[in-house]
């Protein structure tokens, strides 16, 4: 009894699973239909889309440097001497002939006196030889000395007009000296570096202080050995600041250096700026391209770049749908920020501008009215 009790449940049960559902009353399963579902159409507007074209790509060997003053001044000390006295400050603008830096000069004073004293004394002595000549002149005239006497006084009267040359020039050595003693900006511009303060013992040669005139500024670059016979004065260059984001700046080759720097054998190019347009702070890296030529080239912004990992793709819509497609670009156009496209689009392709995230390939796409149209239609309609 008890066993054909479990078997009639067995049966109950297999019954009720027949029935979940997911399956017909018969037993029979049901077959999924979402593939049959059809995917939403994506509304694109005119003004989502854009033509591929081509464009001008100006090309060329990469320079990378800083932006350096053409007019600068590494000021160091002439004399040996204790620093009484730094007037100006890193940053402090200068006129040219504005006092920078003061040495002590009291040895040096005390050495133009005695040159100044020593003068005056050479002078006395020419003075004194010149009447003895002339004495001995009138002498000789009348016959009461020899010619030997006027001999004599000649030769004292050059000898003591070379001792009052020579005092002279030790007398001038000692008046620059002193001047040197006062360190002086020799033209309009700024303190870019302070190298001493009150108190420090300035040898010859010292670094006392840095002037640049801001108004000088120049892109000083190095290009590849291996391209610089490309690179010709004169030729344009678009290079970017650090510092100053998403501003290109205009040049020209100003000159080539002609020999290479023996150790990473790059050569040196500067660049003056075309306009006034121009960093005021020396030493930002610059990094740009020497403009040595142009071409034709298909050309797409980075909008509609898109960018995973290594490999690149856009979306183009073809046949009211939207395909992924890989492509291979090249360089950037620094001047448009446009991306080059080597492979995988043609002129005249149709690609979405700014794409989203949730799109997939093969979407079916439906074009809109432009915004402005559908704003008049609107408006007419209300008006009705």
């Amino acid at each position: 009894m008890l066993r054909t009790t479990l078997i009639a449940l067995a049966v109950a049960m297999s019954l009720a699973a027949c029935g979940k559902p997911g399956q017909s009353p018969d037993g029979t399963a049901k077959t999924a239909r979402s593939d049959d579902k059809k995917a939403p159409k994506l509304l694109i507007a005119p003004e989502d889309l854009l033509t591929v074209q081509s464009n001008s790509l100006a090309s060329g060997p990469v320079v990378t440097g800083s932006i350096q003053p053409e007019r600068r001044a590494d000021l160091r000390a002439e004399v040996s001497a204790i620093v009484l006295q730094v007037l100006k400050e890193n940053g402090d603008q200068v006129k040219r002939g504005d006092l920078l830096v003061r040495l002590d000069d009291t040895s040096i004073r005390d050495s133009q006196s005695s040159a100044d004293e020593a003068v005056r004394n050479a002078k006395q002595v020419v003075d004194q030889a010149q009447r003895m000549l002339e004495r001995n002149k009138t002498l000789r005239a009348s016959g009461m000395t020899s010619m030997q006497a006027l001999e004599d006084a000649e030769v004292r009267l050059n000898t003591a007009g070379s001792e009052l040359a020579a005092a002279k020039a030790r007398a001038v050595q000692a008046r620059q000296q002193m001047e040197r003693t006062a360190v002086r900006a020799p033209f309009d511009g700024i303190i870019s570096e302070r190298k001493v303060s009150n108190g420090d013992t300035a040898q010859i040669g010292k670094e006392l202080i840095k002037v640049i005139d801001p108004a000088s500024m120049r892109f000083e670059g190095m290009v590849s050995a291996d391209k610089i016979g490309i690179v010709k004065v004169g030729q344009p260059v678009l290079f970017r600041v650090n510092g100053y984001p998403g501003q290109n700046f205009q040049g020209k080759v100003k000159r080539v250096d002609p020999a290479a720097n023996p150790v990473t054998r790059q050569v040196e190019v500067l660049v003056e700026f075309a306009d006034a347009a121009q960093p005021r702070v020396a030493g930002l890296y610059a990094e740009g391209r020497v403009e040595s030529e142009t071409s034709n080239a298909l050309m797409i912004p980075a909008s509609a770049l898109v960018q995973a990992g290594d490999s690149n793709y856009a979306w183009r819509v073809k046949d009211k749908k939207l395909s992924k497609v890989s492509l291979a670009v090249g360089t950037r156009d620094e001047r448009t920020g446009l991306w080059q496209v080597t492979s995988g689009l043609a002129a005249g392709d149709m690609v979405l501008r700014a794409p989203g995230a949730t799109i997939h390939d093969g979407q079916p796409v439906e074009l809109t009215a432009p915004k402005n149209v559908a704003s008049a239609n609107a408006s007419a309609n209300q008006g009705k």
